[in-house]
């Protein structure tokens, strides 16, 4: 006859199995089951619109194409440039400066601000950082870059926005008052690096640092945060 103390262990391993939802009560279980079914719905959800998002046009996307848009845009946009036949090869930076008037009545030129430096340190060790923050500056340029001439001159009305926008954008960095005087006018450039080819590759590459210099735009209340408030 076995001792009463080698069986109390067997019977504890027996019961252990019966957790889970079964010893939820009915009202606890009726809200897992609801939690579970709101999760999956929303996932369906995500991945039907991302889905339509990336899809070559069809009756459905074209039908609802404004409701997809609202859904993607900002945070979930689709960027295929990694997995393009000629993938992205350069780094862009976007500086900017400023004509500045001083109290004396004298004004200067502040030094160049490296616009986006200051929009990577304000991501840096965040785990959930703002697409805003990640991506206005950079898909402003882009859309000022594609609506301008080599000389820096405006491409019809999209031209004269993406100038706006980029102006709005410059003056909400640096504000109404910078660097010990009154914004005046901003001038804007692009800094080009391209990448450095890996160690392994036997191509040249020449990483130089090559920039485009904008012309000096006149700063009015408009381009001003709030509408001029400092």
């Amino acid at each position: 006859m076995e001792p009463q103390g080698r069986q109390a262990p067997d019977a504890e391993r027996s019961g252990s199995g019966q957790g889970g939802l079964a010893t939820l009560s009915g009202p606890a279980r009726a809200v897992v089951a609801i939690a579970v079914a709101v999760v999956m719905v929303a996932v369906a959800v995500h991945l039907a619109m991302v889905f339509l998002h990336v899809a070559p046009d069809n009756t459905i996307s074209k039908k609802h194409d404004q409701t997809i848009d609202d859904y993607i845009y900002p945070e979930f946009e689709q960027n295929w440039k990694l997995f393009a036949p000629n993938p992205l090869q350069q780094n862009v930076a976007v500086h900017a400066r400023a004509r500045v008037a001083q109290e004396d009545g004298s004004a200067r030129v502040t030094r160049w601000v490296n616009l986006s430096a200051m929009d990577g340190r304000a991501i840096d060790g965040s785990l959930a950082p703002s697409h805003t923050v990640q991506n206005e500056l950079r898909r402003g340029w882009e859309f000022f870059s594609n609506w301008h001439d080599s000389k820096g001159k405006p491409v019809g009305l999209r031209g004269e926005l993406s100038e706006r926008y980029i102006k709005r954008i410059v003056m909400l960095r640096l504000g109404h008052e910078f660097d010990g005087g009154t914004v005046e006018r901003i001038q804007v450039r692009s800094a080009i690096t391209p990448v450095a080819v890996p160690d392994w590759s036997d191509e040249k590459q020449d990483v130089k640092t090559t920039y485009r210099v904008q012309p000096w735009w006149q700063v009015t209340s408009a381009d001003l945060p709030k509408g001029g408030g400092k």
